[in-house]
């Protein structure tokens, strides 16, 4: 191994980190919308819940968060334009990728992704502020 390859290793680990908690941070609010449609579906055919304040308010929270995500994904109001700034997260996040590779191989990418992946879910079971 080369004298400096722990530190290779360590920027390319933070690299894929920053870069993919961004694009997470737009392209989650697309997967929570279907989710959360799917539930909205389910609470509506309730009967007893169907004019519930906290359903009509389950509601609102999710037209606005689709309001952010098209905001911060998109250009245009037709949500066909991706913005730049999108597009280059997405093509940092491929080329730290094959650096990734490139410098630690294959196998460590697929390690970074599991870990990154184990980081991201004990955060959200160890967090204690949102419900």
């Amino acid at each position: 191994m080369k004298k400096n390859s722990n530190l290779i290793f360590r920027y390319l680990l933070w690299c894929y980190k920053t870069t993919k908690e961004q694009l997470d941070w737009i392209d989650r609010k697309f997967t929570q919308i279907e989710v959360d449609r799917y539930v909205l579906k389910h609470l509506q055919k309730n009967k007893d819940l169907e004019s519930n304040l906290k359903v009509n308010e389950f509601t609102a929270y999710i037209e606005a968060k689709e309001k952010r995500g098209l905001k911060e994904k998109f250009s245009d109001a037709k949500a066909t334009k991706i913005k730049s700034e999108y597009l280059y997260l997405e093509n940092r996040l491929q080329a730290t990728e094959k650096a990734i590779i490139h410098f630690c191989g294959e196998k460590t990418l697929k390690e970074i992704r599991a870990s990154y992946e184990q980081e991201m879910t004990n955060r959200i079971l160890s967090a204690r502020d949102h419900t």
